[in-house]
């Protein structure tokens, strides 16, 4: 207020002096004091994620192991182009047959992929269909239909978002305009948006041509190779429950269309169609011979059915069980070989096929060599030899009709359902993929190159589930497979242990039931416990080896929902995936011991304060949380012993908002941290950061969302990672690494969170301009060569690995000078001290508008080495020595805005403490560097003099007369002379063309030789270095003994020729006539 008050006393000066009005005063100090309360804001203004560009996580794979391929298609004039649609792991592209592919869907909304077609007549068109068509536990649901005008590029929402899942899309190949739709549906929810759809104005709108119920989906739409207009659909009547799945019902059924789609006639028994209730129909036309259609029909007793005239009339081919009877709810798919009607390909859990019509399978794939569980078969039309099938485990080519088979391992799609980290140094992360078993591999390497597929170690088979580390380590970690199975494995001596806990009782009704996906925990206060989940916790405390249970059946133990006698419908599959009434999710609080958390797939809360004397079930008392929901996760804080967060999710019943719960007081009070509003897809996975609360992950159907302000808001992180599901999370502490899960991306690590976290400790707000980041500890490690490759490595996956060096992030806030006039970025200048406030090393780096990631390499500054140029003003200095390990203080600048940061360098923790030797190699090193030193100036000074003849040269030339010719030839005499030195220093140059190591052994080699040898071992300096230096010593000498005979000898009377020498080094000019 003072300040206010001395400003109007002084207005009222001026006015009276200038006759100036108050008000117009007034305004203009407003204006004045708004700006500069905007000037402070715009320093301290919310940190966006987009100011992040800088900042991507790296996909380490695997995809030795892939994911699941639901759809192929690939350009029929141009094979080489290809495109996959991976069931959640979106859109891939190769030009190359192969050779490499690319992610073309990451920009869009979801990446779950259920069809795709190429519009043949013009490739560039290509449709997509979200959402998976096989409808197992663990589908993936869509948003709609897109099309692409340009290959892939770009892509646009073409409508379809309420169908869900789409199965088939199949593109009129004589009016490209008109598009038809399998819209299979949500298994999981009753909706009218089910069945065939069409368009014929390229997808603005769309008409539903064939529909039966809310429950009954097109699982299969084919048409006819010789008319567009006739198409057959596959009805079919499914339906899921998270408990059940049932397959058929009235509304099942085969139509058929000649019309395109105005009128559909539905078969029927007079038709040859099964008599009785219907389910999964599979289909496909003989484009040899159209007239000739097969159809794999799940009815009540399930056939291979064949028509010969156009599929009006059907006749039964095949009922043997053996080679009728698969898993039709996941795969019912057959096809025709284009140039044979009677060679059928089946594919289901392997490839089977037929030469006679359907009579009679033989085996073409079995359960090795490529990925069971086929879903997604592309035949060339115009050749038979070309065949690519998709699988869960990705994708096969053959280019021999399928009698051999390659595997393509670079297509990182894997399903991953959980994700954890070791201690080691580099560390490893660790968990378990849909059908591809559970895996073990290095966040990063201390190896040349990325990461490969053969860097990870199988730690169990089936379907993967959760993997946890033993926190003693050497090798061994927990790891779990589908319906409860898991084991303690040693990945380095390859020993199992089934560790299950056994039901020791003989009531069948008391009998554990373990979830497709169960929980395990390991106890945060003993490293020799663990927890377990059936509809019990139980308790080892010797790390498996035996079990005691601490509950009571904490679900609801509801006999209807664990009731699997008919799961499956027309055709049972009692697999244990609809187990139900289990435990998902175990928490010990890490603040608290006694207290443990767990959550069920019937939607029960539980905690135990006592080591599960009592439980108290929070069913009902956490407002918002839908009755009988799936709880899959629950993360106690590393803050306060009251407060978790519950992740539930109720997809499985058609409810697709996100929930994520906190309580701070043990239950008595719930909030709903995250909802609609905040993020996109149902919720999967949350993690508060162990060293700072305001900095949340929380992980969704649709992607990673991050918030700096303990919940209260969200943003999407969207630099380099795709709009994924992911599932877990992970943070490596020592570290200070997330470690990602996704379900169709496989693994991401992103490096360093420390940034974020300093962002969150602020509210989102970083006050200076300028601001360095804490940094992660270095380490100065010995890289091996990679192993089992060396030169040709094209072709094979190498996933991104860490960057080497001590990663320096900054952050530059907006502002008008962050680009020069010249649209240039600005740079920043970076001084680095040691220990003893001494500047070693001196660097400059851009200075990007927002996040910045930069490494120094642990070297100090260096010296110029004897005949390099002389350095321009503002060069870079050269590197030298890499620094002892210690603390180094780093000095950010950036025009007048400074900030600081320190890191720690260590050395590499395998090899011991080499500070001695180190000591030792840089004493002897820098014992050289002193001749060294002189013989640069030496040849600095032969550079300035060959200069000076270059420049003598030049005046000399077009003049005549003795003293220039006797002046000429004591220049070239002066510059052989110093060639001559040259060439003793550094060796003749060869004018002849080719290879020429010429032996002989020159001061620079001699110099080189010592310096090389004497840091080339792990060892301190020896006679034969001290040697090797005395003879560099003694030849640099005699280098320096000819330089200064030169310059008292030639050189003077050189110079003094010159300058005795009258030039006349003006032209006389006659007058122009």
């Amino acid at each position: 207020m003072l300040a206010i008050h001395i400003n109007y006393f002084e207005a009222d000066l001026f006015i009276s002096k200038f006759k100036l009005s108050k008000l117009t005063y007034m305004r203009k100090s407003v204006l004045l004091t708004v700006s500069f309360i905007i000037c402070l804001l715009a320093a301290a203004q919310k940190i966006s994620l987009d100011q992040f560009k800088n900042l991507k996580p790296r996909n380490i794979g695997p995809s030795g192991m892939s994911g699941r391929i639901v759809s192929i298609d690939a350009v029929h004039k141009n094979p080489a182009i290809i495109y996959v649609g991976a069931a959640s792991g979106g859109i891939w592209k190769t030009e190359n047959a192969g050779a490499d592919w690319k992610p073309i869907f990451d920009e869009q909304p979801l990446q779950n992929i259920g069809a795709l077609a190429i519009q043949q007549s013009n490739p560039s068109i290509v449709w997509a269909g979200t959402g998976e068509g096989n409808p197992r536990n663990s589908l993936n649901i869509g948003e709609g239909i897109y099309k692409s005008l340009d290959a892939g590029k770009t892509w646009k929402r073409m409508g379809l978002e309420k169908t869900r899942n789409i199965h088939r899309v199949i593109v009129d190949p004589d009016n490209p305009n008109t598009v038809y739709v399998a819209a299979i549906g949500n298994p999981y929810a009753q909706h009218p948006e089910r069945g065939v759809y069409k368009t014929t104005d390229g997808g603005e709108t769309w008409n539903r041509i064939l529909y039966t119920n809310d429950t009954t989906g097109c699982a299969e739409l084919v048409m006819d190779p010789s008319n567009p207009n006739k198409l057959i659909a596959s009805m079919w009547q499914h339906y899921r429950l998270p408990w059940q799945l049932k397959s058929g019902g009235p509304g099942s059924g085969m139509y058929i269309t000649i019309d395109g789609g105005k009128n559909w006639k539905k078969l029927t028994k007079e038709d040859g169609m099964p008599d009785g209730s219907i389910g999964r129909i599979g289909i496909a036309f003989a484009r040899s011979m159209p007239s000739r259609v097969y159809a794999k029909i799940e009815a009540t007793k399930n056939g291979l059915y064949k028509s010969d005239d156009g599929g009006f009339k059907w006749q039964l081919v095949n009922s043997n069980p053996t080679e009728v009877t698969d898993r039709p709810f996941y795969y019912q798919e057959i096809y025709v070989d284009p140039s044979n009607e009677n060679r059928v390909y089946d594919i289901h859990s392997t490839i089977t096929y037929s030469e006679d019509g359907g009579k009679t399978f033989s085996t073409m794939i079995p359960y090795a060599g490529i990925h069971p569980d086929h879903h997604a078969w592309w035949i060339h039309p115009q050749d038979a030899n070309l065949i690519i099938e998709g699988n869960d485990g990705g994708i096969g080519i053959s280019r021999d009709r399928g009698k051999t088979w390659v595997f393509d391992e670079k297509l990182p799609v894997g399903q991953f359902y959980h994700i954890n980290v070791d201690n080691e140094i580099p560390y490893n992360v660790m968990g378990g993929m849909q059908d591809n078993g559970s895996w073990l591999g290095p966040a990063y390497a201390w190896t040349n190159g990325g990461i490969r597929n053969y860097y990870w170690s199988n730690i169990g088979g089936g379907d993967g589930f959760d993997a946890m580390p033993d926190p003693d380590g050497d090798g061994w970690v927990y790891s779990m497979s589908q319906g409860g199975a898991v084991g303690r494995v040693n990945y380095k001596t390859g020993e199992r242990w089934n560790i299950r806990p056994p039901y020791l009782g003989t009531d069948e009704k008391m009998a554990f039931r373990f979830n497709w996906n169960a929980a395990i925990a390991q106890d945060p206060f003993d490293k020799s416990t663990i927890y377990y989940g059936s509809q019990h916790v139980h308790k080892s405390r010797n790390k498996g080896a035996s079990w005691e249970t601490i509950s009571p059946d904490l679900t609801t133990n509801d006999s209807v929902k664990m009731d699997q006698s008919n799961t499956g419908g027309l055709t049972l599959d009692i697999t244990g995936a609809e187990n139900h009434c289990t435990i998902l999710a175990i928490e010990p609080s890490p603040k608290q011991k006694g207290v443990i958390w767990a959550g069920t797939d019937d939607g029960n809360v539980q905690l135990t304060t006592d080591d599960g004397k009592t439980w108290t079930n929070f069913r009902g008392k956490i407002p918002g949380l839908p009755v009988g929901c799936w709880i899959p996760q629950i993360k106690a804080s590393r803050h306060n012993a009251g407060e978790v967060l519950v992740v539930a999710n109720d997809y499985r019943r058609g409810d697709f908002k996100p929930y994520i719960f906190r309580t701070t007081d043990f239950g008595k009070t719930w909030t709903r941290l995250v909802d609609e509003k905040k993020v996109t897809g149902y919720a999967l996975c949350v993690l508060q950061d162990p060293a700072e609360p305001n900095l949340i992950f929380a992980g969704t159907e649709q992607g990673l969302w991050v918030s700096f302000d303990n919940g209260n808001s969200f943003q999407q992180w969207k630099n380099g990672y795709p709009s994924v599901s992911t599932y877990d999370l992970a943070i490596q502490e020592r570290e200070a690494d997330l470690a990602i899960a996704t379900f169709g991306r496989a693994l991401w690590i992103l490096d360093d969170i420390r940034p974020l976290r300093k962002i969150a400790a602020g509210n989102a707000v970083l006050p200076k301009r300028l601001t360095a980041f804490a940094t992660p500890d270095a380490y100065q490690a010995q890289y091996r060569a990679a192993p089992g490759y060396e030169w040709s490595t094209m072709g094979l996956w190498d996933a991104p690995n860490r960057s080497r060096g001590a990663a320096i992030s900054y952050f530059v806030g907006k502002s008008a000078d962050t680009v020069t006039k010249k649209g240039k970025m600005d740079s920043l200048t970076v001084k680095i001290y040691n220990d003893k406030n001494e500047n070693i090393r001196n660097l400059k780096w851009k200075a990007d508008s927002g996040f910045n990631r930069q490494y120094w390499f642990m070297e100090e500054k260096g010296f110029r080495q004897p005949g390099t140029p002389r350095p321009k003003p503002g060069s870079p200095e050269p590197g030298g020595f890499q620094v002892l390990p210690g603390t180094y203080k780093l000095v950010l600048t950036l025009n007048k805005e400074t900030d600081s940061t320190f890191v720690i360098v260590n050395d590499d923790p395998r090899l011991g403490n080499r500070n001695g030797v180190k000591i030792a190699q840089r004493t002897l090193n820098n014992r050289l560097r002193k001749s060294a030193d002189k013989l640069t100036d030496g040849m600095d000074r032969l550079g300035e003099s060959e200069d000076l003849c270059t420049k003598i040269t030049a005046q000399l030339k077009d003049l005549e007369g003795k003293e220039v010719d006797s002046l000429r030839k004591s220049t070239k005499v002066i510059q052989d002379s110093i060639k001559a030195i040259r060439e003793f220093i550094s060796g003749k140059i060869s004018e002849k063309q080719g290879i020429n190591r010429d032996p002989e052994l020159t001061v620079q080699r001699t110099m080189q030789i010592a310096t090389q040898y004497i840091g080339s071992k792990n060892a301190a300096p020896g006679m034969q270095e001290e040697k090797m230096v005395e003879n560099a010593e003694m030849m640099i000498g005699q280098a320096l003994q000819r330089i200064n005979n030169f310059y008292a000898g030639k050189w003077i009377a050189y110079r003094q020729q010159v300058e005795g020498t009258k030039l006349n080094l003006f032209k006389d000019y006659k007058p122009i006539e």
